[in-house]
Order: structure tokens, then C-alpha cells, then sequence
């Protein structure tokens, strides 16, 4: 199996970490935790909290079901990801470099890097949604202000993948901390929770936001990364210590993206039990924000709802970083510096934010709120239709034996694999000519 060498590792801040095969299982476990919470990060951003949030204020908690299917679909995926850089010691976008024909491959870096741009303009926009709340800045300069991310990648890319790690569990932890205490606060009723999670229902209407859920959940460029950060830990190559790298792996998705699931379920369940129960339908952060305290009765209500949004804005910043450089390197063998490339994606990002803004200037505060909240959604529709192109060549991979070997997927995980596939597929076609008819 083909490693990637170790200065090309830390070219993305990663550096070979080597679980002790004499130690306990827990304690190999530890070592092989974190690239799926740094994947997971992915599916808390600022796009799901833009889709939860109107999901249960306009559906109550029909859509929680949602939520589950899409987090169902992000473990399975998501596993099949790490095992493809696991056994094959390559991540995606090298494998389709290195099997499909150039242009192919250039065609699928393109539609990569506008994912990628798409899921930074929702990290954009929330972080200045939550800047614009906590320090009562007005949203252009806000905007302006996340570009000082880069200086936050400059201090981390050379400190080591488990420090990165560290602080995505930290920002992970803020963010469960701030709705746990947003649910205590909104009293919801269990019995409609239970029923929204096992009742498949939608409508016309809860389309276009259910395929924004699936969009902000399972994310193309997370497929990409988390098959080059698993290769992070050093694996020997042996069928049982391939195999037992794959167990712990696996273990390390489920717990991670569950975590996810749990916040993203809190955020509409909130609003469902808040905005939902008291006729507010919420078209915009911002006023979910504002009518917290006085639905809640205090104000800790909304600082904790801005923290969690700051929270979720910076730990996307991270990965989604990592995530463009895993797939330019990937896919082009073009290797670019931490900082610079994070000043392209966010200038890239930051343009339509900007020109959304400017060009409600003048029409007040709740045109402008509105104007960005549906460019807020728009970003996660995006990332939906872009999914099939991570998701084929992913479930293609992993069931060849020619790339696997013993490891490929068996007869079962491929129908489930490929069902999944022309699910996605389908629904965004369906989407589509939705937008056009």
C-alpha cells in the first residue's frame, strides 16, 4: 500500500502519529480518534443551522427524520471514505486522478473547489452573522473581519494534527454545551420529537429544505478529506492490522458524526419548540436570535445561540482548509501554502457576500438579513447537487477489488452504497427541474 510521504503530509498540518499495538484497546482507540470529529465539524456549520432552524420553525418536527436519514447516509459514506485511504494508503481525489482520464479528473477538482466555495460562503456568513450579534457590527465589515482567518491557519498549520483535533473537540463541546442549554430553556414535548424521527413526511414545500439539510449534512469535500486524514495514523500492512485500523475507524465515524447528528437535531427541535409553538415562522438567523430572549425569558438564551454560531463559523474554517488542500493536491498534484490558498477560497466566498449586501443597501436592516439568509441556503442546495460527484467514484472504489483488494465492499454494502447514490441523485434531479419548471 502507498504512503504519502511525511513532508507531504504536514504541507496539510498533519504528521504520522503511531498507536502502540501492545496497548490497551481504549487507549489504541484514543489513538485513532479524531480525523472523523475534524470531518464532523463539516456537518455542524452555519448551513445547517440556517436549514434546522427554518426546517423546524415552518415543519415542526416533520423534518427531524430528515436529519437522521441524511446523518445515516454521512456514517455510511463517510466510513466507506476511511476505508478507502486506510487500505489503499491513497485518499479520493488521487484515486480518481490516477484512474480516470485527465480531463475527468480536472472536471471533478472544478466541481470540488466549487463545493468547497460554497460551503466557505455559508462559513462566511454565519461567522459574520455571529460577529454582526455579539459585538453589534454591521454585516459588510463582518464580513470583512473573517478574513483574518488566515491568521488563525498560520498559527495552526505547522502545530500538528492532534492540536487541531483539540480544538475542534473544544468548539464541538461549546456548541453541545450552548444547546443543550437552549433545549433545557424551550421545554419540548418528547412524544411529536419521536414521532418526527420515524415518520418519513414531505411536501412540496419541505422539499427544497430537506435537500438543504442533506446538502449541509453530508458534504463532498468531508468525502475527500477524511480518506487522506486517517492516514495520519501509521498502519502496518498486514490483513489484521489493516483490519483492526478499519474497526477503530469506524468506531471513531460513528461516535463523531452521532455528536453531530445530536446538535443538528437540537437546532430544530429548538426552533420547533420556540418558533414553531409560538406561530413564528424564522426566515433568518438573525431574527432567531432576537426573538429568543423574549419567547425564553433571557438573554442568555441568545449569547449562547451567538457563541454556538461563532463556534460552528471558525471550526468549519479549519477543515474546509485542510479540504481544499487535500483536493488541489489531490487531484493536480499542485501543492499551494496553507495561508494563500485559504486567502483564494475566502476572497472567492466573501465576493457574493459582499454583493448580496451592497446591493441592499438602503432597504434595510430585514431585506439585508433576508437577502443573506437565502444565500445561505442556496450555498447548501449547492453542496447537495455537487454530492454525486464525490459520492460515484467513492462507492465505485471501494467495491473494486482491483483497488481494495480483500477489503472491498461485499455484495450487500454495495446495494446499499449504490441505493444511497441514486437516491441523492434522484432527489437533486427532482430539485432541479423544480428550480426551472
Amino acid at each position: 500500500m502507498g504512503k504519502m510521504s511525511v513532508l507531504e503530509r504536514q504541507s496539510i498540518g498533519t504528521r504520522l502519529i503511531e498507536p502502540n499495538r501492545s496497548s490497551s484497546v481504549l487507549r489504541r482507540l484514543f489513538a485513532f480518534s479524531g480525523p472523523a470529529f475534524l470531518v464532523a465539524i463539516g456537518y455542524m456549520d452555519p448551513g445547517n443551522w440556517a436549514t434546522d432552524i427554518e426546517g423546524g420553525s415552518r415543519f415542526h418536527y416533520d423534518l427531524l427524520w430528515v436529519i437522521l436519514a441524511s446523518n445515516l447516509i454521512a456514517i455510511l459514506l463517510q466510513i466507506l471514505s476511511s476505508r478507502l485511504g486506510v487500505v489503499t494508503g491513497r485518499d479520493l481525489p488521487q484515486l480518481c486522478r490516477d484512474k480516470f482520464s485527465k480531463p475527468t479528473a480536472i472536471f471533478f477538482w472544478i466541481i470540488a473547489e466549487v463545493a468547497i466555495v460554497a460551503c466557505d460562503l455559508a462559513e462566511v456568513l454565519g461567522s459574520a452573522i455571529a460577529i454582526n450579534l455579539l459585538f453589534h457590527i454591521a454585516l459588510l465589515p463582518a464580513v470583512l473581519i473573517t478574513a483574518l482567518d488566515v491568521l488563525l491557519i498560520l498559527l495552526l498549520q505547522s502545530r500538528g494534527i492532534r492540536l487541531l483535533e483539540a480544538i475542534i473537540l473544544t468548539l464541538i463541546a461549546t456548541m453541545g454545551f450552548c444547546y443543550l442549554f437552549e433545549i433545557v430553556l424551550s421545554h419540548p414535548q418528547l412524544s411529536p420529537i419521536v414521532h418526527g424521527l420515524v415518520t418519513p413526511t414531505l411536501t412540496n414545500g419541505s422539499l427544497y429544505i430537506a435537500l438543504g439539510i442533506l446538502g449541509a449534512t453530508v458534504m463532498p469535500h468531508n468525502l475527500y478529506l477524511h480518506s487522506h486524514l486517517v492516514q495520519s495514523r501509521r498502519v502496518g500492512k498486514s490483513f489484521k492490522e489493516v483490519r483492526s485500523a478499519l474497526r477503530y475507524n469506524l468506531v471513531d465515524t460513528v461516535l463523531a458524526l452521532n455528536m453531530a447528528f445530536f446538535i443538528n437535531a437540537a437546532i430544530l427541535i429548538m426552533a420547533a419548540a420556540v418558533f414553531f409553538e409560538h406561530g413564528k415562522v424564522v426566515t433568518e438567523i438573525q431574527q432567531a436570535y432576537y426573538t429568543l430572549t423574549p419567547l425564553l425569558g433571557t438573554s442568555l438564551a441568545s449569547t449562547a445561540f451567538a457563541i454556538a454560531l461563532l463556534a460552528s463559523g471558525q471550526a468549519s474554517t479549519i477543515t474546509g482548509t485542510l479540504a481544499g488542500q487535500v483536493v488541489m493536491e489531490g487531484f493536480l498534484q499542485m501543492k499551494v501554502r496553507p495561508w494563500l490558498r485559504r486567502m483564494i477560497t475566502r476572497s472567492l466566498a466573501i465576493i457574493p457576500a459582499v454583493i448580496v449586501i451592497a446591493l441592499q443597501t438602503g432597504n434595510g436592516v430585514d431585506a439585508e438579513n433576508h437577502a443573506i439568509y437565502n444565500l445561505l441556503l442556496l450555498s447548501q442546495v449547492v453542496l447537495s447537487v455537487q454530492l454525486s460527484f464525490a459520492t460515484i467514484p467513492l462507492v465505485l472504489f471501494t467495491g473494486r477489488k482491483t483497488v481494495m483488494g480483500e477489503f472491498a465492499s461485499p455484495l450487500w454494502l454495495k446495494v446499499i452504497a449504490w441505493a444511497v447514490v441514486a437516491a441523492i441523485a434522484g432527489l437533486n434531479s427532482y430539485l432541479i427541474y423544480q428550480q426551472f419548471a
